[in-house]
């Protein structure tokens, strides 16, 4: 990324320089006038104070990243791709790149508006209207041939000259006399105000007098030290330009009247304040405007060719072209050309107030980028982050905000259409450029800082477990994860929109360093297998001696959701007896936690889900009901059973047939559940008939059918508990430690 120490020969005056050139350029001498002469003098100290609510904040956030690391070529695109990734870098440094080469467009268009007197003494004498293009293109020419003969260096001497001429112009401004100044006593508390329904039109119109703070940061590739010359050139620049800015309009304001100021046919109205404004004022235009001009050109190619450097093109061939330097200093030479081909096509089209309009917008999302880097760098706390100077998080937070906000006031409509140019390029970038997917540390950063302080604030404000309304946050585990995913699957379904879960593969062995890297290389193997099934849950690995240990220990894990973990699913093969004994050894162990526990008795058959969601009341299960159709609810809620119906059925006894029906009809209504009365369906208990009969009977293809269980009769029974379901597909036993509210 041009990095050679050959090259770096500039200091600190280059970045201050060719910022202050570009702050105090064409709008200051061609809108100002206008600006004060329809907002009146409040009304435009109100538009320097939100520009600068949005620059200010810039100019700190860029300082601060700037001394935090070193900063090669390219400038703000650098710092972008540097702290969002690759492949977001270069969707804004493409925007960027667009604005600043269109800028030098800009300011040429504009250097031809000090040749008006030429063009009106054209019309007096010959009755001929001349096209501004007749200075502006030999202009563009001129600077182009310039720029790629001499490079850089010339650029600069260029550029003390023409910035010395800027402020003698403007100084010959300040000294200056008017009638009207002597006959009107101009008052800060008595100014006369203007129209200020049109101050977002008007701000539109004088932001790109704001946007020339940044121009000295492209330089950074060519600075000895860019983290004392960026932080230091910048902020001087953008206090310098508020300061000159907030004298001029108070210049303007009691040295001409409103009417003057705003009449259109006059829009170097600083010429008819300033001594000798005739000749210096269209002198310090020129200046200004071909000192921005010669900032951008500069700025601009160097911002080009970090791109290619970065590959950020889809051919290889386009990249090696715009990424070679001429010379030790590795001058943008084929950049240059394309940035002035490109300045070219806007200075023939020649409207000054489309180019700036352009230039706004896309500056504007350069900005709230880099104030969002800084505050999020700010909330993500990274031990690496230690810039030597320091912004505020809350001054960066406050420049993103104002960014947006303002773009959306200027014209949303303009607004939505840049963000959409932005999207559009970088799916394309994404879309070439696929291996450098994602955001890089600082997002991770702010999101571990928020997970952390959402965790310790959910613990300190929590209730008891009893009075908090309930949702499942589950955690699962199981050394079968490569041979069977189905406890997975049923992790995901209740995970999906209403509950947590936490999915822990057990690798049965004790610690050590063969065993963790192990542990590393299955859980990558875990996430890439499951990345792409609509994952909802977090995965993890633990290592342990034995499956009791392992379960010891998973229960104790914190909830990742933030809140207890309250229930613990197993699964077996029903093929495997020996799974179900080894959960039955260990229930006890669970049960001690008091965690509500789901047993998934997993089959081969396949799971059809268009064939529903069977729940199974028994007479003994008043205890687990409600928390076993609240789970069909949570289960159902998934995509993938969107098609299936819940059918509860109630085995009771005969002289209960008709109360447990309503019962159950006023529950299924009163919680609001997607349950309808014909599937709801209450069955008596026949004398000598085990339940079990029914069930095979009934929901021998369901796709899974959930059944009660209780501690006791597993205690007695133990495996036994789950036999006689052969028949069946897959199911889900569950024992609930309490009763759940369901309304």
């Amino acid at each position: 990324m041009m990095s050679d120490n050959s090259r770096k020969s500039f200091g600190t005056a280059p970045v201050y320089f060719t910022a202050i050139a570009t702050i105090l350029g064409a709008i200051l001498f061609l809108r100002f006038g206008f600006a004060v002469g329809t907002l009146g003098f409040w009304g435009v100290i109100g538009i320097i104070l939100l520009g600068h609510l949005v620059t200010i904040p810039t100019a700190l956030a860029i300082s601060e990243i700037a001394t935090n690391k070193r900063v090669e070529g390219g400038g703000e695109y650098f710092i972008i791709s540097r702290s969002f990734g690759l492949n977001i870098g270069a969707t804004i440094g493409f925007a960027l790149f667009i604005s600043q080469a269109i800028s030098v467009a800009f300011y040429i268009i504009a250097f031809t508006e000090a040749f008006e007197s030429l063009f009106n003494w054209f019309l007096a004498r010959f009755d001929v209207v001349l096209p501004r293009q007749i200075i502006s293109v030999p202009a563009m020419i001129g600077l182009s041939i310039l720029i790629l003969k001499k490079g850089a260096s010339v650029g600069m001497k260029t550029l003390y000259f023409v910035v010395a001429v800027l402020f003698l112009s403007l100084l010959l401004f300040f000294l200056g006399h008017t009638t009207y100044a002597d006959t009107h006593t101009f008052s800060l508390m008595s100014a006369e105000q203007g129209d200020t329904r049109k101050f977002f039109m008007i701000f539109a119109i004088i932001f790109p007098a704001f946007t020339g703070m940044t121009a000295g940061v492209g330089l950074s590739g060519d600075l000895k030290k860019p983290g004392k010359s960026i932080p230091v050139g910048t902020i001087l620049a953008t206090v310098t330009g508020m300061i000159v800015y907030f004298f001029i309009v108070w210049k303007l304001a009691s040295s001409a009247s409103l009417e003057t100021l705003r009449d259109p046919s006059n829009q170097l109205v600083m010429k008819d304040i300033a001594i000798a404004g005739g000749l210096i004022i269209p002198l310090g235009l020129a200046a200004s405007t071909f000192s921005s001009a010669i900032g951008s050109i500069l700025v601009a190619p160097r911002t080009l060719q970090a791109l290619a450097a970065d590959h950020s093109f889809p051919s290889r061939r386009i990249n090696l072209f715009l990424a070679r330097g001429k010379g030790s200093s590795r001058e943008p030479r084929n950049a240059t050309l394309v940035t002035v081909m490109l300045a070219m096509v806007f200075v023939i089209i020649g409207d000054v107030n489309k180019v700036a309009s352009i230039i706004s917008m896309f500056f504007m999302v350069t900005y709230g980028s880099l104030c969002l880097i800084s505050f999020l760098h700010h909330f993500g706390s990274s031990p690496s982050y230690r810039p030597s100077f320091r912004s505020r998080w809350y001054i960066s937070l406050v420049g993103f905000i104002a960014s947006v906000w303002v773009m959306f006031k200027i014209d949303a409509l303009f607004a939505l259409s840049a963000l959409a140019i932005m999207a559009l390029l970088y799916f394309t970038v994404n879309y070439f450029h696929k291996s450098r997917k994602g955001l890089v540390s600082i997002f991770t950063n702010a999101l571990f800082q928020l997970n952390r302080s959402l965790q310790v604030y959910l613990q300190q404000t929590s209730k008891s477990r009893a009075e908090r309304e309930w949702r499942p946050s589950a955690i699962c585990i199981s050394r079968d994860s490569f041979q069977r995913d189905k406890a997975f699957q049923l992790l995901n379904w209740i995970s999906y929109k209403y509950g947590f879960g936490t999915y822990i593969h057990l690798i049965e062995d004790y610690y050590s360093k063969a065993s963790r890297q192990r542990s590393e290389e299955e859980l990558e193997k875990l996430i890439m297998h499951f990345k792409g099934k609509g994952n909802h849950v977090y995965v993890d690995t633990m290592i342990s001696p034995s499956y009791t240990s392992a379960v010891a220990q998973a229960i104790q894990l914190p909830g990742i959701s933030g809140m207890e973990n309250n229930m613990v699913i197993f699964e077996y093969d029903r093929e495997k007896p020996g799974d179900l004994e080894e959960i039955v050894e260990n229930y006890s162990l669970v049960n001690a936690g008091d965690f509500d526990v789901c047993i998934f008795a997993t089959s081969k058959r396949s799971i059809n889900f268009k064939s529903g969601i069977h729940v199974w009341i028994r007479s003994n299960d008043y205890e687990n009901s409600h928390l076993m159709i609240l789970l069909s609810f949570i289960i159902q809620g998934h995509p993938a059973w969107k098609r299936s119906e819940i059918t509860i059925f109630d085995v009771c006894k005969k002289e209960q047939e008709e109360e447990t029906r309503k019962t159950l009809e006023m529950l299924v209504q009163t919680g609001r559940l997607p349950i309808t009365s014909k599937n709801i369906q209450v069955m008596c208990e026949i004398s000598g008939h085990d339940s079990r009969s029914l069930i095979r009977e009934h929901s021998a293809h369901a796709g899974i059918c959930i059944v009660g269980f209780h501690s006791e009769v597993l205690k007695h029974q133990g495996g036994r508990t789950f036999d006689g379901f052969d028949e069946l597909g897959n199911i889900l036993f569950v024992n609930s430690h309490s009763q759940k509210e369901i309304g």
